[in-house]
């Protein structure tokens, strides 16, 4: 790298600690700004800066390659897209970009009950992204939520990427804002059934919502009544919702393993919250109501979760409706009027089926691509003639469908539109299995273009996640054609720790199982190198968040496979996260890493695989790091603590660099047009680094 200057060598100052026996060094610790969420101290904000100006001194003499995808991946998105409205209530929404604009403009019209109500036109303007983001360098617009008689909405906007929001009570006509409710509300308001006020939740010091509330309309937020009390369980956060019939509030308090539900009928808001069953350890359950009935998706009896029906008046005793399965994956149940729309994954592939209350009849909803990803999507209303369904692969553009019962006949509402072009007989998407190390078999989703030989000539580039339980679809994405289309195959690797083949897999790659994950990502990346979509080196490789985990994990395991790597806000420095029970998540996160302060054997295994413990002297491939200063999940630090230590202790002189978002968050940078560029820049580092035909 001539053309760059020295890069930036922070400081190592002496700093350890001694836990369960083991001494563990942290030489950077010190990048942890002690005053944190605020962040003032000048040495680290000088640190951050250099390695931003070291960041930008590499993309200055690539700014037009840069541009050209910037660019071509912006002409593949309609400018003036809409999206298909949808009904809910007594009126259509829908929301639209306009021409040379960042953020989405909301409409709505009455519903009259014809098809042109489906047709995005001739609507009143409700909410205006733009005019409220003007001036501002980060907005998120995190709901807006319209009361029953369509007068009112709660509009939720985060104004720095914290994910703190204020939330406020808006005049639908006249767009004013008629009260502002709370300044740092976290999770989506519901309003009650007429109307008269909402249930919501708010953020602690700890980004944690441990209270639900009822504000009645004109009421003083001071006084808001209570609905449900302090929940003393650090690792739960507290939700409200409601059910798809609209009889139902919902309150949910729970972990990502473990959860217990209360109910408040929608017309009396006033009433006590009533709990349907106890939390239990490793136990979930999730919710709706319609025909009387709740109607309840858990894994009390089967790892692949049942449905269950129960009264209301007894909504402890569960009935089984649909008995868990081996094979069967049940994800998900929404009660409609006329059928439950019942949604899960079979051999790794996503499954719709309607199902009739009065035989239990289960209609399979058919697919005819070896690869996709659908979904049921925009079924807000309770009684629709036709269920909406999201479709899209790795080579098939997204499209918004309609399936309608009575025929079994599928309607296309809308499919993305390319600007620029798209021919998809030039692509092909290949559906492989690879064998892990343990005998695993990894499924694996890789689109190229049909002239990429698979001859070891051509390059790689591998996604993966691997976390939570969250499923990466092979769906389709205009961006990715920018690699594609440069002689790179891109593949997803659905790992372990996702539940892409049910909920054991997902379980299969946590806690003292978790470098299953790792060493399923490096294994599909010698599997592919072996089947001859390139030769090792000639990879690259992304992740964010635990996907950024899983980066630091397979450089410092097989750094020779990879020739770029790009890791998103990376949470890396595991172990110290899970030590400190003050940060906002860490709580709740033991379930999925292990408690290293209670139990030795979880600092052990966190220690042996936490990516910043375990940078050692080695070569390392290319490396493109992110962080954000304000985000709550993956506190800065972490990428910053990260990059000073790879600088320290790597052997060769491959390009590293670090970018840290001084106003963003978690996701970047806000805006269609300015998330787009952080693409295009993440892209152009990996061509870069590796080449393109």
């Amino acid at each position: 790298m001539t053309d760059m200057p020295q890069p930036p060598v922070a400081d190592r100052r002496d700093s350890s600690f001694t836990m369960h026996g083991i001494t563990v060094s942290d030489p950077y610790a010190w990048l942890k700004d002690q005053t944190y969420p605020t962040v003032d101290d000048a040495d680290v904000l000088d640190y951050l800066k250099e390695e931003n100006a070291y960041f930008e001194a590499w993309k200055a003499p690539r700014e037009a390659m840069i541009e050209v995808l910037f660019q071509e991946m912006k002409a593949r998105i309609k400018e003036d897209d809409k999206s298909v409205p949808e009904k809910d209530g007594d009126f259509v929404y829908w929301s639209e970009f306009k021409t040379g604009t960042q953020y989405r403009l909301w409409y709505r019209k009455p519903y009259t009950g014809t098809q042109s109500d489906y047709e995005p036109e001739d609507g009143t303007l409700i909410y205006d992204e733009n005019a409220k983001a003007e001036g501002l360098d980060y907005f998120s617009l995190g709901g807006l939520e319209v009361s029953p008689d369509g007068k009112l909405a709660l509009v939720q906007v985060d104004r720095s990427g914290s994910e703190r929001y204020t939330l406020e009570v808006m005049d639908v006509a006249s767009g004013e804002t008629l009260e502002t409710v709370s300044d740092s509300a976290l999770g989506g308001p519901v309003w009650d059934k007429n109307g008269d006020g909402f249930f919501y939740t708010v953020a602690n010091e700890n980004w944690r919502t441990y209270e639900a509330f009822y504000h009645p309309l004109g009421g003083d937020p001071a006084k808001d009544r209570l609905v449900y009390k302090e929940e003393e369980n650090p690792a739960f956060t507290v939700q409200v919702g409601k059910s798809t019939d609209e009889s139902m509030i919902f309150i949910a308090t729970g972990e990502n393993i473990s959860n217990e539900w209360y109910v408040i009928p929608a017309d009396a808001p006033e009433s006590e919250p009533r709990l349907v069953m106890r939390r239990r350890p490793d136990i979930q359950y999730s919710l709706d109501a319609a025909h009387g009935k709740l109607w309840i998706v858990t894994n009390d009896n089967h790892v692949n979760f049942r449905l269950a029906e129960a009264d209301p008046a007894n909504p402890d005793q569960w009935n089984t409706v649909i008995a868990g399965s081996d094979e069967f994956y049940l994800e998900d149940v929404d009660a409609h009027r006329d059928h439950m729309l019942v949604s899960g994954r079979l051999n790794g592939l996503d499954q719709l089926y309607l199902r009739s209350y009065e035989d239990g009849t289960m209609t399979r909803l058919p697919f005819e691509e070896e690869a996709y990803a659908a979904s049921f999507t925009g079924n807000a209303d309770y009684a629709p003639p036709a269920y909406r369904i999201g479709y899209t692969s790795m080579v098939t553009p997204t499209s918004t469908q309609e399936y309608d019962p009575d025929t079994g006949e599928f309607a296309v509402l809308k499919t993305l539109e390319i600007p620029s072009g798209y021919d998809a007989s030039l692509y092909t998407v290949d559906r492989l299995l690879i064998d892990a190390r343990d005998g695993a078999k990894v499924p694996v989703s890789v689109m190229r273009r049909k002239d990429h030989a698979l001859d070891g000539s051509g390059k790689l580039f591998v996604y993966g996640y691997g976390a939570y339980g969250s499923a990466i679809p092979p769906y389709f994405s205009t961006a990715r054609l920018s690699l594609v289309d440069r002689g790179f195959a891109y593949a997803i690797a659905h790992i372990r720790g996702g539940d892409d083949m049910g909920y054991q897999w997902y379980l299969d790659g946590k806690l003292d199982k978790r470098e299953n994950t790792f060493n399923d990502f490096v294994d599909v990346t010698r599997g592919l190198i072996d089947a001859g979509y390139a030769k090792a080196g000639n990879v690259a490789a992304q992740g964010g968040s635990a996907g950024g985990e899983l980066m630091g994990a397979i450089v410092n395991q097989a750094p020779e496979l990879y020739g770029a790597v790009v890791a998103d806000v990376p949470f890396v420095d595991v172990l110290n996260t899970m030590l400190d029970a003050d940060l906002p998540l860490t709580p709740g996160e033991w379930n999925e890493w292990g408690n290293p302060i209670e139990s030795a054997d979880a600092f052990r295994t966190i220690l042996a695989y936490s990516p910043y413990d375990n940078v050692t002297r080695q070569d390392y491939p290319a490396m493109l790091i992110t962080g954000g200063l304000n985000d709550p999940r993956v506190t800065y630090w972490e990428p910053a603590k990260w990059t000073a230590k790879l600088r320290h202790e790597k052997t060769d002189d491959n390009l590293l660099l670090m970018k840290i978002n001084m106003g963003a968050g978690h996701g970047g940078k806000s805006g269609r047009w300015n998330a787009l560029y952080e693409t295009a820049e993440a892209y152009g580092f990996v061509i870069d680094r590796l080449g393109s035909e």
